[in-house]
């Protein structure tokens, strides 16, 4: 279940954030809340034991930035440059997530709840222990990402794009909605329920070549 702000192991250290985002910052052990960042230049910034709650990025370049045991509870984020971040330990509850380039990103240990994702690249990406719990995933790109050990609980699959990709450990059963517009082989390494190997053999018959007729 997602916790809340006074639940964590941090919260009594934290402090509000009264300064800016700027390359390089050290965003250690506060409290970010109902704050908007638009087209905020932030490579390389490190977010460590801090928590945002109603905050939204709009834009921005957070690239090669690092999330080290970070609670989000209902942050936008709209088109920001996320490639190359790292993300460990990081809880994302209720939040939107649209347009990002995170792309070679570096996710582990990572839960999304109740989120929206919606045409998230995460291209070449690398997700470790992540599970994305009664989630939206619209138009999401694993293109070339490596998935281990990750869960869909809940959650709808819509046109998500799978190619060239390397599952291992990836359980879909608990998905509400399997959709995938792209690569059907790479679902090597997955588990799916009966049903939904039914209602994927059709696409997955196609893709491997296997003409199916009864005449």
């Amino acid at each position: 279940m997602p916790r809340e702000l006074a639940d964590l192991p941090f919260a009594d250290h934290l402090r509000p954030f009264d300064g800016v985002l700027e390359p390089e910052a050290n965003v250690d052990t506060v409290h970010l809340d109902g704050l908007d960042f638009d087209d905020v230049p932030a490579a390389g910034s490190r977010f460590t034991e801090a928590a945002l709650s109603s905050v939204t990025f709009s834009g921005g370049r957070l690239r090669r930035s690092r999330f080290s045991d970070v609670w989000m509870d209902t942050v936008r984020w709209m088109g920001t440059d996320l490639v190359e971040s790292s993300w460990l330990d990081v809880e994302l509850n209720g939040g939107a997530l649209a347009g990002l380039q995170l792309f070679d990103a570096r996710l582990r240990r990572v839960a999304f709840s109740h989120c929206k994702l919606d045409a998230v690249n995460l291209r070449a990406a690398a997700l470790h222990e992540v599970t994305f719990t009664d989630c939206v995933l619209r138009d999401v790109d694993f293109g070339g990402a490596t998935l281990t050990s990750v869960s869909f609980p809940g959650s709808s699959l819509e046109g998500v794009r799978l190619g060239k990709s390397r599952l291992a450990k990836v359980d879909l059963r608990g998905a509400k909605r399997l959709d995938i517009a792209e690569g059907y082989d790479a679902l090597r390494g997955a588990t799916v329920s009966s049903l939904q190997l039914m209602e994927l053999a059709p696409a997955l018959a196609q893709s491997l070549g296997i003409t199916v007729t009864d005449r």
